[in-house]
């Protein structure tokens, strides 16, 4: 994978659509800034994609959720709050790239990372596609995993994955 620095000399434009992936962690954070460095106010559209895992669809809660109209009350109630999450979120990455003048789409993906970013780099017609470095163990964070073989094999665009440092 390339860095910012060598990424800029390769790249004689400003991508027209970058895809920034991230779900609120600090590696997100960090693939955030990588991303607004890439881009050029009236040249790129930054995508930014907030992917909820659909590992969250198969909680079932404890045992107190003995029927389907509770268990369905939850994963509804469960669902809300990851989206209101993802929303929050969105709105403070749109106004980051709002103060810098460029223009920003959100979209929220529930399902399995690799795939979303996959179809959704597609769908976009993303010319780079930016994500963070993997989470270490201990952070806080959802507990899924980009497969990075599959995810550099299925785009079609450059891949920039920001530093873990």
């Amino acid at each position: 994978m390339a860095d910012a620095a060598a990424l800029s000399e390769d790249v004689k434009h400003a991508p027209r659509v970058l895809l920034l992936a991230d779900h609120g962690t600090a590696g997100a954070s960090r693939a955030q800034a990588l991303a607004l460095s890439q881009a050029t106010p009236g040249e790129t559209t930054v995508v930014h994609l907030y992917v909820v895992p659909d590992f969250w669809a198969g909680m079932q809660g404890d045992d107190w959720l003995n029927n389907a109209w509770t268990r369905d009350a939850f994963a509804e109630h469960v669902e809300q709050q990851l989206d209101d999450e993802a929303r929050q979120h969105l709105a403070a990455v749109a106004q980051a790239c709002r103060a810098r003048g460029l223009d920003c789409a959100s979209l929220v993906r529930f399902g399995d990372p690799t795939r979303c970013l996959i179809e959704v780099a597609a769908a976009q017609g993303a010319e780079l596609v930016v994500i963070g470095p993997p989470r270490p163990k201990g952070m806080a964070g959802y507990r899924s995993r980009i497969e990075l073989d599959k995810l550099v094999r299925g785009l079609r665009a450059p891949l920039l994955i920001a530093s873990g440092k």
